[in-house]
This record gives structure tokens, C-alpha cells and sequence, in this order.
């Protein structure tokens, strides 16, 4: 597909190279059956045979989402700092420096103004890419960011999460992004705003425990991991043994937290019925 061509490097799993040449085959994690690169392109990187789901990059899902040549990202220049001195050895801001030449991002959290069939969006698309989606102080502050706009313009506000949870290398600066984020789409809320929040694998921890939680709709893809703490650690404090599919996307869905799961192809279209329907 065209958007994956132009796009090539930037939307693959973490686990795919992007140096990887069109033609090769990639081993499904669903199912482990081989799939044609170029195939698995044309199905927004869903596998045809189990329909497993491969994570997209921030700008994969802008392009599937928005309207070609629509999206307009806002707040370019926030980048992250060091404010804790991490480590002491700037082994942070390296990992920072690295990790934004290879995924071409300044952080884990891309927003915007867009279009769904010529309806003004704002959105907001995490990149499990970037330190495992990991919010820290710019990534909050981006969040908000796209509320306010969207409370500004009374537009919609919808939210692709894609993270592992609070940055570490932040400390209490990070685990403040939860309540700054979770006040944000809060206020936008209370002057009227829709809130469409999409969960994708995997959405844990405080990126879960805040504003991905806080959708007027809850999206998800199919299978996303959904949880606060990981299935392990949970077990371990427990010392129980968990459910089978515990913390997928269908298990929370039938436990009420989840509106709808919605397959990666029908997701626009989706999107574009609940605006229609809550915002006009």
C-alpha cells in the first residue's frame, strides 16, 4: 500500500529492522506462519492467516487514521531533557539521542491536527518504539496539549495508547504526567469534549492508570495487552495463578472496561461512526 511505502522504517514492529529490503518474510508471533513482507503490508500489518496485530509507528497509524496529507503535528520542537541527571553518566540523553535517529521521532508521543472524512480531529499516537512508549515529562505535557486544543476548538480528541508505562529516568517528574493528563482530558470533558480513547498493545501502567483510561469511548485492538501491573508481577504478589487471557483486550472487555474491540482495518471507520453520532 502507498502509505506503507512512503512510510517504510517508520511503522514496522521494534522487533523488524528498518534497514529490512521489500520481499522478505516475516514469522507471524500469532501464529508463527511466514508472512510475505509485502503482504502483510497491504493488511496494515495484521496477519491474514490469525489476524494478529504487529504494532505500528506513530506515523504508520497517523497514516491510516487521518486523511491523506491532513495531519498537521503540533509541538514539533518539545524535546526531553535530563532533569534528574539519571545515572550520572548521561546514559539517558544517549539513549534519547539513539533512539530518536533510529525512529526519527523527538519523542514517544506524536499530536496533531487532523482530519476522518473531512471532520477535525485532534490527535494524539503514542511509538511503542520509542523507550517502550514510556511517558515522561514531554509526553505529557503533549497530551495535554492536544486536550486543550481539542477543548479550544471544540473538536474531538482521539488518543492512540501504546506504552509500557512511567519513565523511570524521570522519576516523580514522570509519575506526575498521570495526574497532569488525567486534570487535562478532565477539563475538556467538563466543557463538553469527546474524549475517543484507543488501547493498543500493549497500554499498561501509568499511561493506563491516567488519560488512556479516560475516554468518553474506550476503543481496542484485538488482543492488546491492558493492564496496570504485568501479568507476572501480578502472579508473583498474588501467588495465585491468573485466568487464561488475562489482561487482553477481550478479557477486559468482558469485565466492562472496554467499549468495543475493533479490528485494525475497521478502526477509521469506527472512529468516524462515534464522532458522527456523540459530536454532530
Amino acid at each position: 500500500m502507498a502509505w506503507f511505502k512512503k512510510e517504510r522504517g517508520r511503522l514496522e514492529s521494534p522487533g523488524i529492522r528498518k534497514d529490512m529490503p521489500l520481499g522478505v518474510w516475516i514469522k507471524c508471533e500469532g501464529c508463527s506462519t511466514a508472512l510475505f513482507s509485502r503482504e502483510l503490508d497491504e493488511h496494515m500489518r495484521v496477519c491474514p492467516k490469525c489476524h494478529y496485530h504487529f504494532r505500528l509507528g506513530a506515523s504508520g497509524r497517523i497514516a491510516i487514521t487521518a486523511d491523506e496529507g491532513t495531519f498537521v503535528e503540533e509541538s514539533v520542537g518539545l524535546a526531553p531533557a535530563d532533569p534528574l541527571s539519571f545515572g550520572g553518566d548521561g546514559a539517558y540523553p544517549k539513549r534519547i539521542q539513539d533512539t530518536q535517529r533510529r525512529t526519527s521521532l523527538t519523542e514517544a508521543c506524536v499530536i496533531g491536527r487532523a482530519k476522518i472524512n473531512g471532520k477535525p480531529i485532534v490527535l494524539s499516537v503514542m511509538d511503542f518504539g520509542f523507550i517502550g512508549g514510556s511517558m515522561g515529562s514531554v509526553v505529557g505535557e503533549k497530551v495535554a496539549r492536544a486536550a486543550i486544543i481539542a477543548m479550544e476548538e471544540k473538536i474531538p480528541l482521539v488518543s492512540f495508547a501504546s506504552s509500557g508505562g512511567a519513565r523511570m529516568q524521570e522519576g516523580m517528574l514522570s509519575l506526575m504526567q498521570m495526574a497532569k493528563t488525567s486534570a487535562a482530558v478532565a477539563r475538556m470533558g467538563k466543557a463538553g469534549g469527546l474524549f475517543i480513547s484507543v488501547l493498543t498493545n500493549p497500554t499498561m501502567a501509568g499511561v493506563m492508570a491516567s488519560f488512556a483510561s479516560l475516554g468518553d469511548v474506550i476503543l481496542a485492538e484485538p488482543g492488546a495487552l491492558i493492564g496496570f501491573a504485568g501479568p507476572r508481577v501480578i502472579e508473583q504478589t498474588i501467588r495465585q495463578k491468573l485466568p487464561k487471557g488475562f489482561q487482553t483486550a477481550e478479557f477486559v472487555k468482558q469485565h466492562g472496561f472496554v467499549d468495543r474491540i475493533i479490528p485494525r482495518p475497521q478502526l477509521k471507520a469506527a472512529i468516524l461512526d462515534i464522532i458522527k453520532l456523540l459530536a454532530g
